[in-house]
């Protein structure tokens, strides 16, 4: 790792020229060997200041702070006045604030109210805290400081990067100028070494720090490189970004025989697409298309929308169909490959719904998975999620991808993307939504509820996930059986004044959801899917009706349902092993089937 590979991330404690007590004083020790002796006693009484003053952090015994710090949520107890002396910030700060006091009379500061700007996590204020307690600076803790790719060596990947961020924001706003020196070398090293998109967070601390020389070696760094304008503009202070663009014309001018000629009236229509975009307005974009000779891949607007706006943008222009999905841009990503670097779940789901390749690899050599890695903390990938909570999105991007992955790992989805899978899939759901208004029971709604059910109960961030891709929640026609009863309680109702054509549009749009919904729940639940594929196939016209037949064929039918109850048990337990074993679920739980109903009893691990 690189910060640890610094000798100057090893501060601590100098010997000094003398020590005084009032009564002591080393500098008056004239022979040699009495300035050693003085000099090695001095070093030992420093070094075991050091550590009795980081008893006062670390021992829990040892507790007489008489102030809080709360970052990320967690109090953390200080000493006004040993801060007061270290920092000028802390001595102005509790002069004139005394915070809000908690239970204990002890005043409480939350981080965020003293950082103007930045961000400082709470690993990295522990180890700035422990700084101005022992004047030592500990290693960089891996949890924060690493991704979860194996094959990463930890140099310059993005979580180093933040992580001495962190403190660099910490030891300007602060006030402790020794660090700030430090951390302006380490992050000087990560501009050699990092990836261009990671060299845009770098400038921003130099811009906000007023680090010159570390803003300059930014800024050539993204000049050289083949990082766009709009991406400039986009993430850069002004002031930056047109430094950039004014190198840049310099060396264009110094090279003028290989200058790329810019259509301006092009790049305007671009940009108003991108304002469209900027301002959730399809509607415009497709106006813009039409008005102009632009389409969206000239654009790059699914480019664009992955990085930039929100997902239901992003859905939105895909379903226009009028954009390449597995389009690269002008750097070699593809959509996927943007989308994987903003970590949005929805957003990838939605490109791997519409045959986007995750086996697609960038210039230097990254697939969608590997960047996903690259940019997430152990810490954020390991973290566990309290049943009911929101999931921690970096350790979905992450499994969506590369169960993706292990389903084809040298294509897109062809399950998804095969015409003749798709129109054998509706032709059995459109067979099967017949019966479901005839017979009470469709093996089809059999498979939807065990999927959403466990879905929801299990992963509620993945099943919410699901749903809002399948566009599931916002069908009247989803919601199970129930909503298919009349105001009396029988089944639908006949509405005598839809017309063919209506109901024919209304079966399509429900036979549309339920296809959705069935290919993106085979992703969670393949084994589930396999039995009951088997049972539509095999079983369903002996068994769908159960009543019908003589007394032996009936009693033949009832053993093959609870033979089908018990494998669809089965097979969903294998699932539930897989997906606690690759950490996606948070809670395990005991189900059955009885009646075509779902029994669920949960609890945390």
């Amino acid at each position: 790792m690189a910060n640890s590979a610094e000798p100057s991330s090893s501060i601590s404690f100098t010997s000094s020229s003398h020590i005084s007590n009032g009564s002591i004083s080393y500098n008056n020790i004239s022979t040699s060997s009495g300035s050693e002796t003085g000099s090695s006693l001095e070093i030992i009484s420093l070094s075991k200041l050091s550590c009795n003053l980081e008893q006062l952090l670390v021992d829990s015994s040892c507790d007489y702070s008489d102030a809080y710090i709360v970052v990320e949520g967690i109090s953390v107890g200080i000493h006004r006045c040993i801060l007061a002396v270290r920092s000028k910030f802390f001595y102005d700060l509790f002069k004139k604030e005394k915070g809000s006091s908690e239970k204990d009379g002890k005043p409480k500061y939350c981080i965020s109210d003293l950082l103007p700007y930045g961000r400082v996590g709470y690993e990295a204020f522990l180890i700035f805290l422990s700084y101005l307690y022992t004047g030592k600076l500990k290693p960089s803790p891996p949890e924060v400081s690493t991704c979860v790719d194996n094959v990463c060596i930890h140099d310059a990947c993005r979580p180093a990067i933040d992580f001495a961020m962190e403190l660099m924001y910490a030891s300007v706003i602060f006030h402790v100028p020794e660090l700030v020196s430090l951390f302006q070398r380490r992050l000087l090293n990560f501009v050699g070494k990092a990836l261009v998109e990671d060299i845009i967070p770098i400038s921003l601390v130099a811009f906000r720090c007023q680090s010159s020389q570390l803003l300059a070696q930014c800024v050539h760094r993204v000049a050289r490189s083949d990082l766009d304008s709009i991406s400039l503009e986009k993430e850069l202070p002004y002031e930056v970004a047109e430094n950039i663009k004014l190198l840049r014309l310099k060396s264009q001018i110094d090279a003028e025989n290989d200058m790329v000629q810019v259509d301006p009236l092009r790049e305007k229509r671009i940009r108003r697409i991108h304002k469209a975009l900027d301002s959730d307005d399809v509607e415009l974009v497709k106006l813009l298309l039409t008005e102009s000779d632009i389409t969206l891949n000239d654009a790059y607007a699914l480019h664009y929308a992955a990085a930039y706006c929100d997902p239901k943008v992003v859905s939105e222009v895909l379903a226009l169909g009028l954009a390449d999905v597995n389009l690269r841009n002008a750097r070699g990503y593809t959509v996927l490959h943007i989308a994987a670097m903003r970590k949005e779940p929805s957003i990838i789901v939605s490109l791997l719904t519409k045959r986007a390749c995750a086996s697609e690899m960038t210039l230097d050599g990254q697939s969608a998975v590997s960047i996903c890695r690259r940019l997430t903390r152990p810490k954020d990938y390991h973290a566990k999620t309290e049943q009911g909570q929101e999931a921690n999105k970096d350790r979905i991007c992450i499994d969506v991808l590369e169960r993706e992955m292990r389903r084809n790992p040298m294509a897109g989805d062809s399950s998804i993307s095969s015409p003749t899978m798709v129109d054998d899939l509706h032709m059995r759901l459109l067979h099967l939504e017949n019966r479901v208004y005839t017979s009470f029971l469709s093996s089809i709604v059999v498979y939807l509820y065990i999927t959403v059910a466990f879905a929801r109960l299990l992963f509620p961030t993945e099943a919410k996930l699901v749903m809002e891709i399948a566009h599931a929640e916002t069908t009247s026609e989803f919601p199970g059986l129930l909503a298919s009863k009349g105001s009396s309680g029988n089944l639908r109702e006949v509405d005598l004044n839809e017309t063919p054509i209506m109901q024919n549009k209304r079966l399509r749009s429900r036979m549309e959801t339920l296809s959705r919904t069935v290919e993106l729940g085979r992703r969670y639940f393949p084994h589930c899917s396999q039995v009951l594929d088997k049972f539509m196939e095999d079983d369903l016209p002996d068994l769908f009706y159960l009543e019908m037949g003589t007394p032996e064929e009936q009693r033949i039918k009832r053993m093959r349902f609870t033979e089908l109850k018990e494998d669809v048990q089965k097979a969903f337990n294998k699932d539930k092993a897989e997906l606690r074993r690759s950490g996606f679920s948070s809670a395990s739980s005991s189900c059955s089937l009885k009646d075509g109903t779902v029994n669920c009893k949960v609890r945390k691990f």
